[in-house]
């Protein structure tokens, strides 16, 4: 999600200093990243984001028209409903990756036991919502499938246009880029969500031309928000 925010704001030509803290998590309203500081207001989560910066002059989505809006909203939807519960099931649900990789990385900026703590609490919330939208029983392959399908669809919107309304970005393109590029990117037990995404190149090309468009070389100005780390680069 942060990376959603960061890509949105580089899209606005918004200049933006990224500060990453141990404890954002507790620092945000809502108890949910990404949040903003400007002024004396804080405003979490990529959607309310979208709508304090619209009500400062900016927007992506201004040249849409109604229906093309609604279509964007439809797509972001199925994008935090797929991608995201995706991503917190595969974090937070199967046992070997949380074990080997979400505790130690979750925990590391805290001592013991408050690692541990802060860990398992965190894992009984990801997995009490699972319950609660009906993902608590899937399997990793029903959740893979879901992936695929997602995917699918906005293979088949994206097509071959630069951005998913042609040839200028709007909040659905900084929604989808931040997501795979983090599914594309972060080492998990399994290849297997990242193999999803591989499959439909034109979505993969995507990453990497906004990767390369907003972020390249835009942490040479500390006003900017700063590129992703090499590391994760799609870039070749």
């Amino acid at each position: 999600a942060t990376l959603c925010f960061q890509a949105f704001l580089q899209m606005c030509n918004l200049p933006v200093r990224v500060i990453c803290r141990p404890n954002a998590e507790y620092m945000s309203p809502s108890g949910k990243l990404p949040f903003i500081h400007v002024g004396n207001q804080v405003v979490s989560e990529l959607g309310p984001i979208v709508q304090f910066v619209k009500a400062k002059g900016h927007s992506l989505s201004d040249g849409l028209d109604e229906v093309q809006k609604a279509e964007m909203k439809a797509y972001m939807e199925l994008v935090n409903n797929m991608l995201l519960t995706a991503e917190l099931y595969l974090q937070w649900c199967d046992d070997v990756t949380v074990e080997e990789i979400t505790h130690p990385r979750y925990g590391s900026p805290y001592p013991w036991p408050l690692n541990r703590i802060l860990s398992y609490q965190k894992q009984w919330e990801v997995r009490r919502k699972m319950k609660a939208i009906g993902w608590g029983g899937k399997t990793l392959e029903q959740v893979l499938e879901d992936v695929d399908q997602c995917c699918h669809a906005l293979s088949q919107r994206l097509g071959t246009q630069p951005y998913f309304f042609n040839k200028h970005p709007t909040e659905l393109d900084a929604l989808v880029f931040g997501h795979l590029f983090t599914i594309l990117t972060t080492q998990l037990i399994t290849d297997e969500l990242s193999e999803k995404v591989k499959n439909y190149s034109n979505l993969t090309a995507f990453c990497r031309r906004i990767e390369q468009q907003y972020f390249e070389g835009h942490d040479r100005d500390s006003s900017t928000i700063a590129a992703p780390s090499s590391k994760r680069s799609l870039l070749k």
